[in-house]
């Protein structure tokens, strides 16, 4: 299947594309799925994230260091997905995040990924802010 047409793909700022998602939808194989929530792992290789539902990281540094080694993936061709229990709060600021990460405006992230991905996507307001922050120190 053509990563490309496939479901939940963004293609970020500098071309990479990921793919965002729920956790117990079924999915095409990826190469690495970034996990946002507990549950079921996926049978490719994974990184997982301390990040309850409707907050942010738990640990801020493995976040960042999570999402850059994602974003290092994307950017060698990698298939790299994003996923959580919804596949809206979570996955939307991680995309939003990867964006910034990847060269967007940070004031811009939130409308970029509700054009892109969902409207809902990044639903809380501290979210936003994480996002706002994302390349302060210690963000």
């Amino acid at each position: 299947m053509d990563w490309s047409e496939t479901t939940g793909v963004v293609v970020l700022p500098s071309g990479a594309t990921v793919r965002g998602r729920r956790v117990g939808d079924p999915a095409s194989p990826a190469d690495f799925a970034l996990l946002l929530a507990p549950g079921p792992a996926p049978a490719w290789p994974h990184r997982r994230i301390r990040w309850p539902d409707f907050w942010l990281p738990l640990d801020r540094a493995d976040a960042l260091d999570a999402l850059a080694e994602a974003l290092r993936r994307a950017h060698d061709g990698a298939r790299v997905e994003v996923a959580c229990r919804g596949g809206v709060g979570r996955t939307g600021t991680a995309l939003a995040a990867l964006a910034i990460l990847d060269g967007l405006p940070p004031d811009g992230a939130v409308g970029w990924v509700r054009e892109r991905y969902h409207p809902r996507a990044v639903e809380t307001p501290w979210q936003r802010r994480w996002l706002r922050r994302l390349d302060d120190v210690g963000a």
